[in-house]
């Protein structure tokens, strides 16, 4: 992704009379990308749970280890954090963003408005992910396949989104901050190779007790 997809031309760079503001291809099949990612990953989390809920003793694929293993996590008071099974959130949420990364291909633009929900979103999103990896981590002690999926597709659709939003004038910059913006549309890369290198770390500390039995 280079700094003019990011640009994406938005309609405050552009002078667009109906106010409304696009973004490049590159960004658009990102959403489109990472929606797939999390839909599919929804949808056999859903499918897993109802299977669990219908038969007790149903042995999830992805149970392969002590450490890998969904079963754990779908059977914790964390996995349905509202009352409902959380990949119910994931099942509507990617959808959604199938959908805008696909318009946006197709040509669409969207307001202000649209944008900021987008936002809103992704914030959301990306929070709940984190819970719910700390949570996994630290409380339930098995990780899910799937749910790490999630986890991954979530980083750069809220990191691209948030600069998306920002170049574009979605979200409001002073002056000062501007500069600051621009480079880290110019070494976008950065963040979310930090994000991933920390989770994979935690991973490994975590639970290398049993990572080292295997070496």
């Amino acid at each position: 992704m280079t700094r003019a997809d990011l640009d994406g031309g938005g309609a405050t760079r552009t002078g667009d009379a109906a106010g409304v503001i696009g973004a490049g291809r590159a960004f658009a099949w990102l959403l489109v990308v990472t929606g797939a990612l999390g839909l599919a990953s929804s949808v056999v989390l859903t499918i897993d749970k109802i299977r669990l809920l219908e038969d007790p003793s149903y042995v999830p694929n992805c149970n392969i280890n002590p450490i890998i293993s969904c079963g754990s996590v779908m059977g914790s008071d964390q996995a349905a954090a509202f009352g409902f099974p959380n990949s119910i959130l994931g099942l509507i949420g990617f959808a959604v963003v199938m959908a805008v990364g696909a318009g946006l291909l197709a040509g669409a633009r969207y307001r202000r408005w649209f944008w900021l929900g987008l936002q809103a979103g992704t914030v959301f999103g990306i929070g709940f992910a984190t819970w719910l990896m700390t949570q996994t981590l630290y409380r339930i002690g098995a990780l899910c396949p799937y749910c790490m999926v999630v986890w991954a597709a979530m980083i750069p659709l809220f990191w691209y989104t948030t600069l998306n939003n920002l170049r574009n004038g979605v979200i409001p910059v002073s002056a000062r901050l501007r500069p600051a913006v621009r480079e880290a549309a110019r070494y976008h890369w950065v963040v979310p190779a930090l994000w991933y290198a920390v989770i994979v770390l935690m991973i490994l500390n975590r639970f290398w007790y049993y990572w080292r039995t295997l070496l």
